[in-house]
């Protein structure tokens, strides 16, 4: 008569480990509780910029960079690409197309205007200064969207790299938290009541969390009208990614070379023959992304729940704290990903694009608030 081991004697003599994705989130746990210490101490810094940085300085530090590198990288991923789509999701709680429609068409064709020249200019600029990857189109899509949130949308359906994901991050972290040091300085000088302010604000900085740090600084008025412009330009993420989503499947494309049965979508060579000369191939439909990614369809759904008015204040108040700390987590996660050695071939090149980019959206945006007010 044979016996079988109990479970949980089982696991322990098979020597049973935790999950390889266990240690990294655990850390990307840590880092935003130290982000939201930060916080505290200095309110003017927000959560997610702090976790940005602190993902940075984790993945540079003697002694915690070999966790970064090592055991916990699994962990980060994860954390900057599951957590980052649970996020979105929850920011659509943060629209209600009652509030868009409030703002009139005006602001709203302004805003439309805004971001298309915001993005199609810093695309096209990254391209004339030969950077690689996905940078590009990386930076557009946070400078002219909605920050690391976007770029961590877009990277999902462009299966882009993991370090342009995080070089473009770090990159608009960085300018959009300038934008709180320079632009209040800029709001009599150039002319704009607060409501204008506010209005350009929301219409040129790039996350959430740093568009209420630097609108209200100018007052409730100027804050109101910054969260709702921005929340428009939220709005937009949904039918970007599913435009970009189109683009990925209208490139992908099976190309058979020299009888050997290959097949190659995008550029990227995806089956072949096996030893025994079956062909190894069916993946095309897995590489291929949808149409509408499932996070943007959670986007979309939690847009409508929030514009019919059946949540409390308390459940919209619990969704906003999980929805920051879950960015929190995967703008961590994506902050440990930055290497600075290895951006030192293109860092002057991402830099520039970032600071032309800036003077882009800025000076759209202040057009723009100018001919609708």
């Amino acid at each position: 008569m044979t016996l079988t081991a109990a479970p949980g004697r089982a696991r322990q003599a098979a020597g049973w480990r935790p999950p390889a994705t266990s240690y990294g989130l655990g850390l990307a746990v840590a880092g935003v509780a130290a982000a939201w210490g930060v916080h505290r101490l200095l309110p003017a810094v927000p959560l997610l910029t702090a976790a940005v940085v602190l993902g940075i300085v984790a993945a540079h530090l003697p002694g915690a960079r070999g966790l970064v590198r090592g055991v916990c990288r699994a962990g980060l991923s994860l954390a900057g690409k599951r957590l980052m789509r649970l996020g979105i999701v929850l920011l659509g709680l943060k629209l209600s197309l009652n509030d868009v429609l409030g703002l009139g068409w005006a602001t709203v064709a302004m805003v439309l205007g805004v971001v298309a020249a915001t993005f199609c200019g810093t695309w096209w600029l990254g391209r004339r200064m030969g950077l690689g990857g996905d940078q590009p189109l990386l930076i557009a899509t946070g400078y002219s969207i909605c920050g690391a949130s976007a770029i961590g949308a877009v990277s999902e359906v462009s299966d882009s790299d993991e370090r342009d994901v995080a070089t473009s991050v770090a990159l608009v972290t960085l300018c959009g938290t300038l934008a709180i040091a320079v632009l209040p300085l800029l709001q009599h000088p150039l002319g704009l009541g607060d409501a204008a302010f506010g209005r350009w604000v929301g219409a040129g900085v790039h996350d959430v969390g740093q568009v209420v740090a630097t609108a209200q600084t100018a007052g409730p008025a100027a804050l109101g009208d910054a969260v709702l412009v921005k929340l428009v330009r939220v709005a937009l993420l949904a039918p970007l990614v599913a435009v970009l989503a189109t683009s990925v499947r209208a490139r992908g494309r099976v190309k058979r070379t020299g009888g050997s049965g290959s097949q190659e979508i995008g550029g990227q060579e995806i089956g072949g023959q096996g030893a025994g000369g079956q062909e190894v191939g069916g993946q095309e439909a897995k590489r291929r992304p949808p149409l509408v990614p499932l996070f943007v369809l959670g986007f979309l759904a939690m847009t409508a729940l929030r514009s019919t008015d059946v949540l409390s204040t308390a459940v919209l108040d619990t969704a906003a704290t999980a929805q920051e700390l879950l960015l929190a987590a995967a703008l961590f996660g994506l902050g440990s990903a930055v290497h600075l050695p290895s951006l030192t071939r293109t860092g002057a090149r991402v830099a520039a694009l970032g600071l032309c980019a800036w003077v882009v959206i800025a000076g759209a945006s202040y057009g723009g608030v100018l001919l609708t007010t």
